[in-house]
């Protein structure tokens, strides 16, 4: 197993690509059951995710193509061989679920298992399951698998989501692009991972409107073309590195990344005292490590709030901050487990159920920690740039989920950072 070893203190200088979304690239990937012809992705993120994504679209028939050094992926489901997604290729990630709509939408049936838990809370799949019984599918749960029928095709249907589920509105936009009629979807999520599925599911010939507001129309097709489509950059992974670098101090330029993407994590660090600058390549990020960050209160919300995803990299950079800071998670349940992993570098951290109070010092020190999901494990990341001495982080295996060539990104800005095999 790996681990990364940073010796802290470097400031970074430089500049760092952003690539395409994991969160968006995976549903791209199950887009793809959805004709016969075949779907490129271009800057397509070359992670575990998606190759795991690949690796089970393979099961069910498709032929995957990957080319890397032009990050591009080519698929085509010519025919389905397999409407059935075992156990073993859906417990380890729960975007695998997402085969189930297209498979049901094309073939008529799937049998899926349903997803594993989650380190980081309940991430229930019932949402879904309704939207597709309200679209007139039969479903049954039996051991453990999702048992789901619309011989005759998926019909449109009116459907309002009780709470605002990122999951839930794409997975029913890649089912009901070829149900039979129009469909409302109504308190949907307006993510731009949402907007980049429906223009590539309209690059593909669907009639989807209203992505990126909080209702999304869709005149269902019978049947859909392949085609290319640009995966959107991470605004995850670009929110990442620029809250890395106003921790660790510097000038770095965020090729890619795009500012109407990022404003409630570009409100944050403003307030914090880290400079963000739009530029016609990217963001501009600056901070003089000379000056002590400020406080800053705020809670996770679904976009245009400010995302959970990044919630754990800005509790690193508030650690650093001269006063008190309180975070409110809304999103998750259990998603302060990197909080004792920063308290072991000397953060003061008290979690009280959904909020934790961030007592700012002037260092953090390194020391061994211990990842315990994809986010938590760069937030450590992001505190042991900033430290001093030695931090090494442990179970980085989740950091390969989300984060590609994380290390030589960062070396080329100038910090110390390897990766290591555990002896």
């Amino acid at each position: 197993m790996d681990r990364i070893v940073i010796t802290g203190g470097a400031p970074l200088n430089g500049t760092i690509p952003i690539f395409g979304a994991k969160n968006s690239a995976l549903k791209l990937q199950a887009a793809a059951l959805l004709s016969s012809e075949p779907l490129v992705l271009e800057n397509m993120p070359d992670l575990a995710d998606s190759r795991f994504m690949a690796q089970l679209l393979a099961s069910l028939g498709v032929e995957i193509a990957w080319i890397k050094e032009a990050r591009t992926l080519r698929m085509q489901a010519a025919e389905i061989s397999s409407t059935i997604a075992p156990y073993d290729l859906v417990r380890k990630m729960r975007a695998t679920f997402n085969v189930l709509g297209p498979l049901l939408a094309r073939a008529g049936h799937a049998t899926v298992s349903l997803p594993g838990g989650c380190a980081i809370g309940a991430r229930p799949v019932d949402l879904h399951l309704k939207a597709f019984e309200a679209m007139g599918a039969d479903i049954h749960i039996e051991q453990g698998y999702v048992k789901a029928a619309a011989l005759r095709g998926l019909k449109g249907a009116d459907i309002e989501f009780p709470f605002v589920s990122v999951g839930a509105t794409e997975h029913t936009m890649l089912a009901a692009v070829l149900a039979h009629g129009d469909t409302v979807l109504r308190n949907v999520a307006r993510e731009p991972e949402i907007v980049d599925l429906a223009d590539c599911l309209n690059m593909m010939g669907a009639r989807v409107e209203g992505a990126g507001t909080d209702e999304i129309r869709i005149q269902g097709v019978t049947s859909l073309a392949g085609g290319k489509h640009a995966v959107v950059a991470d605004r995850i992974e670009a929110g990442t590195y620029a809250i890395a670098a106003g921790a660790a101090g510097g000038n770095v330029l965020l090729q890619g990344a795009r500012f109407e993407h990022l404003g409630a994590l570009i409100k944050v660090l403003r307030e914090a005292g880290v400079e963000v600058d739009a530029e016609s390549r990217g963001l501009r990020i600056k901070r003089d490590r000379t000056q002590r960050l400020q406080p800053v209160d705020f809670t996770t919300e679904p976009f245009p709030g400010f995302p959970t995803d990044l919630q754990a990299q800005a509790m690193a950079l508030l650690c650093f901050a001269d006063g008190e800071s309180r975070i409110r998670e809304t999103i998750f349940e259990n998603r302060f487990m990197h909080a004792p992993e920063l308290a072991r570098l000397g953060a003061q951290i008290a979690v009280h159920g959904n909020e934790a109070v961030v007592t700012g010092v002037e260092r953090l020190v390194g020391a061994p920690v211990m990842a315990t999901d994809l986010r938590a494990s760069v937030s450590l990341v992001v505190a042991g740039l900033a430290a001093e001495g030695e931090t090494t982080v442990n179970r980085v295996y989740h950091l390969d989920r989300g984060f590609e060539g994380l290390e030589a990104k960062f070396r080329a800005c100038g910090a110390r950072i390897e990766r290591q095999k555990e002896e």
